[in-house]
């Protein structure tokens, strides 16, 4: 009785058209290639569509401050003073002329009493930019910061409006933001992931803290090998990082040659690209047992430093200790820095939830910016803070005096970017007296995407990926575009 099973010259007997075509173009043609360019002539990455730029970048790296779950726009940077005279209006007659669209949490309030902020604004720098005193630090930093307070979204709810922000798309499967830059940019450093998340932990007991999934930094239809790196907040950095007792450095080394062997017969039966990626990670894996000990040793970071991000920035995972860590990164050549802060969704106990998030990450958000300028960085990093959309000028549920929560809100929201190319000492764009519409310069989250790769030297409409049968992009079909007004 023959075997079900396939030997392996049965298997490879039987390879397809495709993988004929894939392997014979791909053997000595690229082999030769490589062999002319070098090591790193083409981005350390073979295919890519732009392994150089295409054009001149402003900037070589990036680091995406994401606050899960959206902060309050009014309470932050779009101040709206009048609205204090008519605390407690009912807006429902208001909602119903701008054809509001309602998330299930207060589509079944009978009044939408209307929340004036409780906190202080005051105006900082040229710009004359206002900003809460909730955030004291990046009040100290406006003349570095470009403030957008007409960002909007499709996005109502936090699942597919994190999905689109990061991803550029509501559907799940999309690659993210970093991964096209890993993709598009190839790696600085080849003992470091290119693009590296970190999660930052928040001190606040009540936060009501969104889940997010790796969706939104992996890779999805491109490579795996450009998926984010997630570094872990306790423990070692990245597991297995250690060697178990008894296996040497060079054991391990013979070890993975002979894996990477096995693998290697693999791809040459069926030409799978998974199978290099997996080979890729393997020797990644290998080269981090090296770095990510040093990398995460903050032993040597002078005493100024510290004080420069705040004591937390000494406590393992706290947001000080993560954007000191996205700083290290950058320095020895990560691409692309996001650091999760979670906890930022306030539907109620607006004012002291809000503050405890603020404090998290005021004081380290200006110790990075003034970190990199006084290294010469921040003219070619470009730095992006900001959540998903933002939240209702309207109270979810109870409102005092005191007291109060906001919905979601993606009509308009505020997100500041500094470095990179931008145009520092600038507030950009306007919404209406209510703080509900947009009135001048408004931006999309395409928009931003579009920027994003622009100051990394990547064109949008040039940056894709074929896949079933589609010309994937960032910033997908829908129209997008640089926004050239706050560029320096």
């Amino acid at each position: 009785m023959s075997s079900p099973f396939l030997s392996i010259s049965d298997y490879n007997a039987a390879i397809n058209r495709r993988q004929f075509f894939r392997k014979n173009g791909t053997g000595l043609g690229v082999a030769a290639l490589t062999s002319l360019l070098g090591k790193t002539g083409l981005g350390s990455e073979i295919g890519l569509p732009a392994s150089v730029s295409h054009f001149a970048p402003k900037a070589k790296r990036a680091i995406y401050i994401s606050l899960i779950g959206a902060p309050s726009q009014l309470d932050t940077f779009d101040y709206k003073p009048e609205l204090k005279k008519r605390f407690k209006e009912d807006l429902k007659d208001y909602l119903a002329q701008q054809g509001e669209r309602l998330t299930g949490m207060t589509s079944g309030q009978a009044t939408f009493p209307l929340a004036p902020s409780i906190f202080q604004f005051k105006q900082y720098g040229q710009s004359g930019a206002w900003v809460s005193e909730l955030l004291p630090w990046t009040a100290r930093m406006v003349d570095d910061l470009c403030i957008v307070k007409s960002m909007h979204t499709e996005a109502i709810n936090h699942e597919p409006a994190n999905q689109l922000i990061y991803t550029g798309s509501m559907q799940a499967g999309k690659a993210s933001m970093g991964s096209w830059l890993s993709y598009g940019l190839g790696s600085m450093n080849e003992d470091l992931p290119s693009f590296v998340v970190l999660h930052a932990t928040h001190s606040s007991p009540y936060a009501n803290v969104q889940a997010i999934s790796s969706r939104l930094w992996g890779a999805g239809f491109l490579p795996g090998k450009y998926a984010g790196v997630a570094f872990r907040s306790k423990g070692d950095p990245v597991l297995y990082l250690r060697d178990t007792d008894g296996i040497s450095r060079n054991l391990r080394r013979n070890m993975l040659d002979g894996l990477n062997a096995l693998n290697q017969r693999s791809y040459d039966a069926v030409g799978d690209p998974e199978i290099q990626t997996r080979m890729q990670q393997y020797e990644m894996a290998f080269r981090m047992q090296a770095s990510v000990p040093e990398l995460a040793d903050l032993s040597g970071e002078p005493a100024h430093i510290h004080e420069l991000y705040g004591a937390d920035s000494k406590k393992r995972g706290t947001f000080a200790n993560s954007a000191l860590m996205a700083r290290r990164l950058l320095e020895r050549g990560t691409r692309f820095v996001q650091i999760f802060h979670r906890g930022w969704d306030q539907h109620n106990n607006l004012p002291r939830d809000l503050t405890s998030q603020c404090k998290d990450v005021d004081q380290a958000c200006y110790g990075l910016i003034q970190d990199l300028k006084q290294r010469g960085m921040l003219e070619d990093t470009l730095v992006i803070w900001g959540g998903e959309f933002g939240r209702t000028v309207y109270s979810q549920g109870a409102l005092t005096e005191t007291d109060y929560g906001r919905d979601h809100h993606p009509r308009c929201f505020s997100m500041w970017m500094a470095g990179g190319g931008i145009k520092g000492g600038q507030v950009y764009g306007e919404t209406d007296d209510m703080g509900y519409n947009i009135v001048e310069n408004p931006v999309h989250i395409r928009d931003l995407h579009a920027t994003l790769l622009h100051q990394l030297g990547l064109n949008h409409e040039r940056l894709s990926y074929k896949f079933q049968g589609l010309d994937q992009r960032l910033t997908g079909v829908d129209p997008a575009k640089v926004v050239t007004d706050i560029l320096a």
